[in-house]
This record gives structure tokens, sequence and C-alpha cells, in this order.
């Protein structure tokens, strides 16, 4: 199972952490995988490469974390939708996808 946990200060994103794997085909071919995958890739580099917040993130096998250092609408607007994406795949995918919001 996937695991999505996001982070917020009362309405501000702080960041995510992803781990895990679905487990619903072979490597390179589960297709839940890659749909998480690449939904987090682009929240990640949308928010350090396009908007350019102060942000870490750290990769390894089957798990990716964004940690923001400040907050702006930019960060806030693409936090917000990816959490979104989540929630709706874990809809579609209740057995494979946990998602989480977590104050902090």
């Amino acid at each position: 199972m996937i695991r999505a946990v996001f982070r917020y200060a009362g309405d501000a994103p702080r960041g995510f952490s992803l781990c895990g794997h679905a487990g619903a085909g072979v490597a390179g071919e589960d297709v839940v995988c890659a749909a998480v995958s690449s939904a987090a890739y682009m929240a990640a580099n949308t928010v350090t490469d396009v908007v350019g917040a102060k942000a870490t993130v750290d990769v390894g096998d089957g798990a990716l974390t964004l940690e923001v250092f400040e907050e702006n609408a930019g960060i806030k607007a693409v936090m917000d939708g990816f959490f979104l994406h989540m929630k709706a795949l874990q809809e579609q995918y209740p057995e494979r996808i946990q998602v989480l919001k977590t104050e902090v």
C-alpha cells in the first residue's frame, strides 16, 4: 500500500511524504504506482523549479518526501491540488492508497 502523508501548519502546506508500493502489478507495469509517482514528481518539481520555493526533496526506493520552508500562494496551490489528486486516487483504489493530512 502507498501511504501519503500531507503536513500542514494551519492552512499552510509544509510538505508531503509518500512511501510504499501499490502492489497493483509487477514493477514497471503498476499503473497505480505510476499515477502516484508521476503526480508526486510533478508537484515536487513545480514547487522547487517553477515556484522557486525554499524546499528539499528526498527520493528513495518507494519513497519521496518534499519539505517546504516558506509560505506562498504558489506552494499552496500545488500542494492543495496534489492532495485532491491523491484523495481521488484513494477513492478509486482504496486498497492501494492511504492519504492522511496532519497538523504540524
